[in-house]
Parts: structure tokens; C-alpha cells; sequence
């Protein structure tokens, strides 16, 4: 399916061009979606080792430009460090919907 996939390194100081770099990816990969009858732009997190809460401000980012867009960013493969953190931040179900409270 989709060819979506975070970097191995998501911190601050690198948040802004990780995001110039996949705002239109997404973008694009959101129209492809919906070409196809689609509703899920899959996003793959497994190589996602070093990152900070800017990851997080990211992830909501793309979340809300894929809802923009008429689909649904699902996110694979986050590790558990990752979702940790979002449930720390209190946004866990905006990244999985259907993950347990």
C-alpha cells in the first residue's frame, strides 16, 4: 500500500523539515487515496527510534491535514515508546482511535 514512512530521527531541531518534507507527501498520497476509493493514507512509524514530543506535534499535524483531505491517517509500527508518550500527552486517541483507554 502506501510507501508513507517516518524518519529514524523525529526530535525538535529537525521537526520543521521532516514536516516541509511530508506535508506534501502526505498530500499527495491523500489524493492517490481517494482516487482509489480509499479512505486510510498508512503511515509506517517502525524505523522511528530516536524522537521528543515533536513527534507527537507532527503526527497531529498529519492526522489533521489527512481529515482535511477527506481520509484517515493510520499509523503502523509505532513503538511503544511512542504511544507512551502520546497517552503521557493525553492525544493517544487522536492518533488511534480505536486503541483502548
Amino acid at each position: 500500500m502506501s510507501g508513507l514512512k517516518l524518519p529514524s530521527r523525529l526530535r525538535m531541531d529537525g521537526a520543521r523539515g521532516a514536516w516541509a518534507q511530508m506535508s506534501p507527501a502526505l498530500r499527495a498520497e491523500a489524493a492517490q487515496v481517494l482516487a482509489a476509493a480509499g479512505r486510510e493514507v498508512r503511515l509506517s512509524a517502525a524505523g522511528l527510534t530516536d524522537f521528543d514530543s515533536s513527534a507527537l506535534s507532527l503526527l497531529l499535524s498529519a492526522a489533521r491535514q489527512c481529515t482535511e483531505q477527506g481520509v484517515t491517517l493510520k499509523l503502523n509500527d509505532a513503538p511503544d515508546k511512542l504511544r507512551e508518550l502520546a497517552r503521557v500527552y493525553g492525544v493517544a486517541e487522536l492518533l488511534w482511535p480505536a486503541a483502548p483507554a
